[in-house]
């Protein structure tokens, strides 16, 4: 099989470079192309791409902006593979990664598959704080820190494969973002694709991205989830409330505690305190598990509060996604 990495890149010369050097290392013995797509970047990477040019079959492509979503289908309907790799300009590849890729589709052959994201031991505490919390099973990350191969998983485009029958049928990412990974998945369920986790290929994420950007983000991600849950009712899942009910909880168990009853409120501290002890016996740092708590945090309110504006304005007073939500679609 012929692989093709997809790289969208807005404004980061710098984290393209590293990743561009680490796929130079893979042990994976057939060839494969690299396929850079400039999504309408005012500090562009040609020149960071030509560097690679004699080590790697790599080609670079330069558009207007339009989106992640549109500049992989662009980078896809111009690449040679039989399957398509996307990845995130901010992510690092470890050496064996398309050959754990390839033993998966050998031994499973699956036409969508995602895998995990995990924290460099020189990142910032503040990146492993936030890994921690965007992976961990205690939290929203959810599924993307297990261990098994589960079916019906959602890829996240950070790290996910498309075959291209699957792409050409399914004509790639929509115009929503965040949210078009799951959207796409959904559509290649509907047309009769499966989707896989494969928990052995991991990339390490870098997310450089301050507390304010974390809370957008994941404010985004509470945005997108009504809108998907509008388009596609048959896969909405209570799941997704459950970081509104932890914060309505959360409020709620400080009231009880100041009436007097402090049983809520101390479920609530042996959760920080599970966090804390996981986080920190996993980075061997208790400042990164005190930062970890605070990412939980973040991540569960910024994520609720999207979620039940979007909720409001989707389903409450029954607008249309584009209306209700214009910022999360381009054009």
């Amino acid at each position: 099989m012929y692989y093709s990495f997809i790289v969208p890149v807005y404004n980061r010369p710098q984290e393209i470079d590293e990743l561009l050097q680490s796929l130079t290392h893979q042990s994976y013995k057939d060839d494969f192309e690299v396929v850079v797509v400039e999504d309408g970047s005012t500090i562009d990477a040609k020149d960071i791409v030509e560097k690679y040019k004699d080590i790697l079959d790599v080609s670079y492509y330069y558009k207007s902006n339009s989106g992640p979503g549109e500049s992989r289908n662009y980078g896809m309907t111009r690449a040679k593979g039989d399957y398509f790799i996307i990845l995130d300009s901010d992510c690092i590849i470890p050496p064996d990664y398309l050959t754990k890729v390839q033993e998966y589709l050998t031994q499973d052959y699956v036409d969508c598959f995602g895998g995990p994201d995990a924290a460099l031991s020189s990142f910032s505490k503040v990146q492993k704080a936030i890994n921690f919390s965007m992976t961990s099973v205690l939290t929203t990350g959810g599924i993307r820190g297990s261990s098994q191969r589960i079916g019906k998983f959602q890829p996240r485009s950070f790290n996910m494969g498309i075959s291209k029958k699957a792409f050409i049928q399914s004509k790639g990412f929509g115009k929503i973002h965040p949210g078009e990974d799951p959207d796409l998945t959904i559509r290649l369920w509907n047309l009769g694709y499966d989707s896989e986790l494969f928990p052995q290929a991991f990339v390490y994420h870098k997310r450089r991205i301050d507390w304010y950007k974390f809370y957008t983000q994941v404010n985004k991600f509470g945005k997108a989830r009504p809108i998907l849950n509008k388009r596609y009712p048959a896969y909405s899942k209570i799941t997704y409330w459950f970081p509104l009910i932890f914060i309505i909880g959360c409020v709620l168990s400080i009231i009880l505690a100041l009436l007097g009853n402090y049983l809520p409120l101390m479920c609530y501290t042996f959760y920080i305190l599970l966090i804390f002890i996981l986080a920190s016996l996993k980075e061997k740092n208790f400042s990164i598990g005190a930062l970890a708590v605070l990412a939980t945090f973040v991540q569960f309110y910024g994520y609720a509060k999207g979620f039940l504006e979007s909720y409001y304005k989707i389903f409450l007073l029954n607008k249309s996604p584009e209306k209700a939500m214009p910022e999360m679609f381009f054009k």
